[in-house]
């Protein structure tokens, strides 16, 4: 029989495999959906349990591993954002007290941003919650492949910052 091959015969064995860059090309794709799919479910969990958003954890997240501190352009480099989008994040975690805004010594215009002890405890809530959460949308990965794909990012991490250093 010639007839044409059905999906499932198609996606069978190694002869289905396309050219390299379809299956990166694929595997693009499905990396995006599955980013997608975890972010979303994230941003639910955060705005069911703790009435918050991604991005006021991500702000939050950055000044935490700086406890001195960010100037307002420094977290938006963390970020990788404009400062226009962290301003109004910031500005409502400073009304609710979990952030403060500390003048530079020395330059009148310039502050810092930092966690206050409230925010510091409302962050640690946040992010055991956030590690639990991760941990059973990617609970499929042995320890052992998370690795192996955090490496593979990281070598492409590294790759980005040699050219931009040439």
């Amino acid at each position: 029989m010639n007839g044409p091959k059905t999906e499932k015969a198609q996606s069978d064995g190694p002869a289905a495999l396309g050219t390299p860059s379809k299956e990166r090309l694929r595997m693009w794709l499905r990396m995006l959906k599955s980013t997608r799919r975890v972010e979303a479910q994230l941003r639910e969990n955060l705005r069911t349990e703790f009435n918050s958003t991604l991005p006021r954890f991500d702000v939050m997240a950055a000044l935490s591993r700086y406890s001195d501190g960010l100037k307002m352009s420094a977290l938006s480099g963390v970020l990788k954002v404009s400062n226009g989008n962290v301003t109004g994040i910031v500005d409502r975690l400073v009304d609710e007290g979990l952030v403060v805004r500390v003048q530079v010594p020395g330059d009148r215009r310039a502050s810092l941003v930092r966690l206050t002890r409230k925010g510091e405890e409302v962050f640690a809530a946040q992010a055991l919650a956030h590690e639990a959460w991760i941990d059973e949308l990617l609970g499929s990965f042995t320890p052992e492949e998370a690795r192996m794909v955090s490496d593979h990012f990281d070598m492409m991490r590294d790759d980005d910052e040699e050219e931009e250093g040439q």
